[in-house]
C-alpha cells in the first residue's frame, strides 16, 4: 500500500487511523509509488491552493501507479463527483473520518488473504496506533465538525456538525500515547472550546471517576498526564478565560491559538464571527494579567469581501494593540459552497495579496521585538533535532511546523524527545538562537 497525506493536523489524524487499520489487517505500506499495489491519498479541500494540490497528488498517483482511492475532505464535494470530475479513473472517493469507507474499498481492489502470524498490529504501536508525527509529538483530536457556519467555510459541509469524543476515550489515548514516551500532546478539533457542547456536558469516566464532557476538565485531566499540552483552534468563548489560570500553575503549555480573523465588526459580522475588537483587546490583556507568559497566536484574513480600506486600517491598529506573538495571515481566497463567494464588493486579487503582506511585514515587526525580549532568559525547550553539537528545539511558545524554533548551541549529549533549558542569545522575527544552559 502506499500512502499520500495532506492537510491539517485533523487530516493527519484521520490518514493514522486508516494506516493503524491498514496495518492491523496486515497491509506492508510502500515508501514510493512504484512498490505499491494500490495508494490511498487523503486529500484538503479548503482553498482553493489545497483543492489544486490535492488534485495534482491524486493526477501524480494515478500516473505513477493507476489505482488509487481518495479520501478527506476534498472527496466530500459534490458526493465525490468532483474529484472524479477531475479524474475518473480513481478507484473509490470516500470523505473525511472514514476509516471504514477507506478499509472497504482497499478490500474490494486489493483483498488480502488473512494471516494469523502477520495480521497483527506489532506491540509497539498496538496501543497508539500509527502515527505520522515524530515519537515524542502527536495530535490527540477530540472532536469531530463544527456548529458554526462561518461564510468563508465549508467545513461543516464537509465534516458536519460538532461530534464530540467521549471523554473516557480522549483521555486513555493520551495515556497510553505518553506512557509510550509522547512528550507533547496537541490538542486540535474545528471547535476546541466547544468540546462537549454536543452532548450537553455530559459526565464521562476516567480513571473511575466522573469528569465532565467540557473543555475545561478535559484540559485539567490532560494537564495531570506529565507532558506538554497545548491547546489549539480555541473559539474565543467566555469559558475558555477558565482555562488561563490552569497555564498560569503550570498543569497546561501557557500558549492559546485562537483564530480571530479579524478586527472590523462589521467584516467579522459578515464572517459570521464574534463582532467586538473592543472586547477581544480586553480579554487579551485580561489573559496576560492572569499568565504573563502565555503566547497567543491566531490567523487572520486580508481581502475579505468588502473590506475596505479603512477596515483594513482598522486591523493593522488591533495587530499593534494586541501585540499577538505568533500570527498567520492569508489573502482571501474564494471557496467553492461558501457563502461568502456571493457577498458584494469582492476586493480585487491584487489587492488582497497586497493587504496580506502589509499585514505580515507589520506582525514581522512585532514578533521581532516580542523575540527580542527573550534574549538573556534561560527558558524550557523540546529536542526536535541534533546534529553534532547543535539542535533544532521548540520552546512552550512554538507549536511544531507553524511557530517558530530554538536552535541550540553546545547541544553535545541531547536526544530528540529531550527537554533542555536553554540560555537565549539571539533573536529574529521567527526564530531564537541560544546556547544549553549547564
Amino acid at each position: 500500500m502506499g500512502f499520500v497525506s495532506l492537510g491539517c493536523p485533523k487530516a493527519l489524524v484521520d490518514s493514522e487511523q486508516i494506516l493503524t487499520q491498514l496495518r492491523a489487517e496486515g497491509y506492508a505500506i510502500a515508501p514510493d509509488y512504484g512498490g505499491a499495489d494500490l495508494v490511498v491519498v487523503n486529500t484538503c479541500g479548503f482553498i482553493d491552493a489545497a483543492v489544486a494540490e490535492s488534485l495534482d497528488a491524486i493526477g501524480e498517483a494515478l500516473a505513477e501507479n493507476g489505482k488509487v482511492i481518495v479520501t478527506g475532505c476534498l472527496g466530500a464535494k459534490g458526493g465525490g463527483d468532483f474529484v472524479r470530475e477531475a479524474h475518473p479513473k480513481v478507484l473509490a472517493v470516500t470523505g473525511p473520518h472514514a476509516t471504514a469507507e477507506v478499509m472497504s474499498a482497499v478490500h474490494t481492489h486489493l483483498p488480502k488473504p488473512h494471516d494469523p502470524f502477520t495480521d497483527l498490529v506489532p506491540p509497539s504501536f498496538g496501543k497508539i496506533g500509527i502515527k505520522l508525527t515524530p515519537t515524542h509529538y502527536a495530535y490527540l483530536k477530540i472532536s469531530e465538525g463544527c456548529n458554526h457556519r462561518c461564510t468563508f467555510c465549508i467545513i461543516p459541509a464537509l465534516r458536519g456538525d460538532l461530534v464530540s469524543r467521549p471523554l473516557g476515550e480522549v483521555m486513555q489515548e493520551a495515556e497510553n500515547l505518553v506512557k509510550a514516551g509522547v512528550k507533547e500532546l496537541l490538542v486540535v478539533s474545528q471547535d476546541t472550546s466547544a468540546y462537549g457542547v454536543d452532548v450537553r456536558y455530559r459526565t464521562g469516566f476516567w480513571q473511575g471517576r466522573p469528569v465532565k464532557t467540557r473543555m475545561q476538565e478535559l484540559v485539567e485531566a490532560l494537564g495531570s498526564l506529565g507532558a506538554w499540552v497545548r491547546l489549539h483552534y480555541v473559539y474565543p468563548y467566555p469559558h475558555v478565560d477558565d482555562v488561563i489560570p490552569l497555564m498560569a500553575q503550570g498543569k497546561v503549555l501557557p500558549y492559546l491559538d485562537v483564530p480571530f480573523q479579524h478586527a472590523s465588526p462589521r467584516i467579522l459580522k459578515l464572517m459570521k464571527r464574534p463582532a467586538n475588537a473592543e472586547n477581544t483587546l480586553a480579554r487579551i490583556k485580561a489573559w496576560r494579567a492572569l499568565c504573563p507568559d502565555i503566547t497567543l497566536r491566531s490567523t487572520f484574513i486580508a481581502g475579505f469581501p468588502g473590506e475596505t480600506e479603512s477596515e483594513f486600517a482598522a486591523l493593522l491598529d488591533f495587530l499593534e494593540e494586541a501585540q499577538l506573538d505568533r500570527v498567520g495571515c492569508f489573502a482571501y481566497s474564494p471557496v467553492e459552497g461558501a457563502v461568502a463567494n456571493d457577498l458584494p464588493d469582492p476586493v480585487p486579487e491584487e489587492v488582497r495579496e497586497e493587504r496580506r503582506a502589509r499585514f505580515m511585514a507589520v506582525q514581522e515587526r512585532i514578533s521581532a521585538q516580542r523575540l527580542t525580549r527573550k534574549v538573556g532568559t534561560t527558558i524550557d525547550v523540546l529536542v526536535d533535532a541534533v546534529e553534532g553539537s547543535r539542535a533544532v528545539a521548540r520552546s512552550t511558545a512554538d507549536a511544531p511546523e507553524i511557530d517558530g524554533v530554538v536552535h541550540v548551541t553546545g547541544a553535545t549529549g541531547l536526544r530528540v524527545g529531550s527537554f533542555a533549558k536553554v540560555r537565549i542569545t539571539g533573536a529574529d522575527a521567527h526564530d531564537l538562537t541560544g546556547r544549553l544552559a549547564r
